[in-house]
């Protein structure tokens, strides 16, 4: 067993720095050359986009998710633990110059996120809930390999709704132990480990129109109050914070403060924490970006790669200072929520803790609602059979539970490799694929120019075979044709 702890961290080490990292890092520029710098260049209409009106169906209800619910049901999933303990441990291991590095990759990861999300709408399917997709289906209908859909689908369903559902649960453990001066050996985890799980299960048994309504109230709520919570902090030390941001340029490019440390070593590790909080190109976040019932597939295209710089630029940022404007000296710190709770407490007081387990509490609920729903759109992609969604949902419940009870241990680099392989088997398929997403974004902007609203149709892609959605206009808008 003490071989197997030692192995994996060496071969989750190897894969991150001399595969994933160089993959997602190239074919991000790529996405960027081939879009326009769409990331850049098309950010108001991300907010506009935003706020659009949902499609409505033929009796008037409207058709799935509106394009801002999809937009929480993604963002319940990277905004959780990988903003607050994701970003303590990116700084413990990495040193301040990794915060500039996860900024850079959110910069270039917008157009990977624009990529996957307008394929995911795409190519999606009508079911009884509204709609679905995601990477599995965009790989079967586009590429045209069943297989590698089902391959996909199975490292998405093992790595995100059981590994890293299990991460939650934990961190909810361990915030509320710390906050309160309980012992993770007492009967505390096995309470709040029932706690969660029973709450899990009301919602997850609900269906995703449940899941939504919770996300979109959950979300920003909790986040507006983290961020109040990391303004007084930073307020507090505010003769810091241009210090801090010339250490975190200056250690981007000299990994001074890594120990033994050098850029390299910086910069992936930037990548990988970056990954993991705000998702871009893991092909996790289309799957809630499909849901939603918009009359563009680049119109969702636009909202997700705004949910990577709210996550990224906002949420994991405010985590940065609040560590490196209390907390200078970094030798031997602990990583993780540890030293983003220490950096809290020891500035604003107890009371702060406290708050900050209620924030860590709802939002890390939040991912294992977002990541449930991720598993289960898989799920249905492999088989539709209902006993074995029970099988599924009851799974994760309990998963939740255990989580709750055990020490997350090798779980965490078991996280970040299963994260590495999603995102090497995802983004060569966007880049496969990135045609297409093009000619869909200069009907967009064509459209634009007009004065239109853009509605898309299947016409504009007659010879893609894989499209079943986007019939006319109006099916797609829910109006009738002027």
């Amino acid at each position: 067993m003490i071989g197997i702890e030692q192995w994996i961290p060496t071969a989750v080490d190897y894969l991150w720095t001399w595969i994933s990292a160089p993959v997602i890092l190239i074919l991000g520029l790529y996405f960027t050359f081939r879009t326009g710098v769409v990331q850049i260049r098309l950010l108001p209409r991300m907010f506009k986009t935003l706020a659009d009106a949902t499609p409505l169906d033929a009796d008037g209800k409207p058709q799935s998710l509106s394009a801002f619910q999809a937009f929480t049901l993604s963002a319940a999933s990277r905004v959780g633990i990988g903003n607050i303990a994701g970003v303590g441990t990116a700084i413990a291991v990495g040193g301040p110059g990794a915060v500039f590095w996860m900024w850079v990759m959110a910069l270039i990861n917008g157009a990977t996120s624009f990529v996957e999300a307008t394929l995911a709408q795409l190519f999606k399917r009508r079911d009884p809930a509204g709609f679905r997709g995601g990477p599995a289906y965009y790989m079967e209908r586009g590429v045209g390999s069943r297989a590698l859909g089902v391959v996909y689908a199975v490292v998405l369903i093992i790595a995100i709704p059981f590994i890293v559902n299990s991460l939650q649960a934990f961190t909810i453990t361990e915030t509320v132990a710390s906050s309160t001066g309980t012992s993770l050996d007492g009967p505390m985890p096995v309470v709040l480990g029932f706690i969660i799980a029973t709450a899990t299960a009301l919602v997850v048994f609900g269906g995703v129109r449940r899941i939504s309504k919770i996300t979109s109230s959950l979300v920003p709520a909790m986040a507006l109050l983290y961020l109040v919570l990391g303004i007084l902090v930073v307020g507090s030390h505010a003769d810091q914070i241009l210090p801090v941001l010339g250490l975190i340029v200056e250690d981007a490019f000299t990994g001074e403060s890594v120990a033994g440390g050098a850029i390299g070593s910086v910069i992936v590790v930037g990548i990988q924490r970056g990954m993991f909080s705000n998702e871009a190109g893991l092909g996790t976040a289309p799957n809630a970006a499909a849901s939603a019932a918009t009359t563009h597939p680049v119109k969702q295209g636009l909202v997700q790669t705004l949910g990577v710089y709210f996550d990224t630029w906002i949420v994991c940022s405010i985590t940065a200072f609040i560590i490196l404007v209390s907390q200078p000296d970094l030798t031997n710190v602990p990583q993780g929520i540890t030293l983003t709770e220490q950096a809290v407490v020891g500035t604003l007081g107890a009371w702060a803790g406290h708050v900050l387990s209620i924030i860590v509490f709802l939002l890390a609920f939040s991912t294992i609602l977002g990541s449930y729903y991720y598993g289960e759109s898989n799920i249905a992609y492999i088989t539709t059979r209902k006993p074995v969604m029970t099988l599924y949902r009851s799974g994760v419940v309990l998963c939740v539970f255990v989580g709750s009870i055990a020490s997350a241990g090798v779980v965490w680099t078991l996280s970040d490799g299963a994260l590495g392989i999603l995102a090497l088997i995802n983004i060569p398929v966007l880049a496969l694929l990135t045609p297409l997403v093009v000619t869909m974004l200069r009907d967009y902007q064509r459209q634009v120019r007009a004065g239109r609203d853009p509605v898309f149709t299947r016409e504009t892609l007659p010879d893609v075979p894989g499209i079943t959605e986007w019939r006319d206009e109006q099916s797609v808008t829910g109006r009738d044709p002027q």
